[in-house]
């Protein structure tokens, strides 16, 4: 629970907006697990008492994971300057980036503040025939794409070879969820990036953080091992991988 995918392009954060959307869009999830303390607490007070201390523990569990993912995200998104992107140098040298995301877009205004200079492109490779997250759908009803961001195929990105001096993926290639299509996705990234280019990647990890953080929720994201298994694939290279926080990664890659 808690899962995250990318935000909505805004020039001002407020203290609790991180976790706020994470409430928003992943509703469902806290309205059943409401709907099943209540109903187990009912059913075994009426039909299993001898049971009631054991539904009491467990509910206790599930109201403790809740919390701990709350609080996870509020440190993460809100209390701890991840949008600073302190691991992503700024520059005043002009060069043509691409800001990827998938559906929900927060970072592009930040980026463009960093590299003011530069050229940025939004791209938005939402389909939602292939990504049926529900919790993109309230977001793009929420904040809707703006006419900047260009929509594009996650699998054909309409720009020639060589384009891009930088491209940006923040928390959201984890939304393509078909290893073909994302390893067709890497391989774009790879024809319409320069000799010389960059691919910064931002990502959640399936680790034992992101496990005790958000419990199930931590299937929605992959492995490390999983992330260098798809760059090797579409034979691009792991230039450095740093640790962002307890929780994420950034990976540079190059040609």
């Amino acid at each position: 629970m808690g899962k995250r995918s990318a935000g909505t392009m805004v020039k001002t954060r407020n203290k609790f907006q991180g976790v706020g959307n994470i409430l928003l869009f992943n509703w469902h999830f806290y309205l059943l697990a409401c709907i099943f303390i209540v109903s187990s607490l009912l059913l075994s007070s009426y039909y299993f008492p001898a049971y009631l201390k054991l539904i009491f523990i467990l509910n206790g569990l599930i109201v403790f994971q809740l919390l701990v993912s709350l609080f996870t995200s509020y440190f993460i998104y809100d209390l701890n300057s991840l949008y600073d992107f302190k691991l992503i140098k700024a520059s005043t040298k002009k060069m043509f980036l691409a800001n990827i995301n998938a559906g929900f877009d927060e970072t592009s205004e930040i980026l463009k503040q960093k590299f003011s200079q530069s050229t940025l492109i939004p791209m938005d490779f939402y389909n939602p025939e292939n990504h049926t997250e529900i919790s993109i759908k309230r977001a793009r009803k929420r904040y809707p794409p703006t006419d900047e961001n260009l929509q594009i195929s996650a699998t054909n990105i309409n720009y020639t070879d060589h384009s891009f001096d930088k491209i940006f993926l923040i928390f959201t290639a984890h939304e393509i969820r078909d290893f073909k299509e994302r390893l067709k996705f890497f391989e774009e990234l790879k024809r319409i990036l320069k000799p010389d280019g960059e691919i910064i990647l931002i990502e959640h990890l399936r680790d034992m953080p992101n496990f005790l953080a958000y419990f199930v929720g931590f299937f929605h994201f992959y492995s490390k091992k999983s992330w260098i298994k798809i760059i090797s694939s579409a034979e691009l290279t792991i230039f450095k991988i740093e640790k962002i926080n307890p929780f994420m990664i950034q990976i540079t890659i190059t040609k």
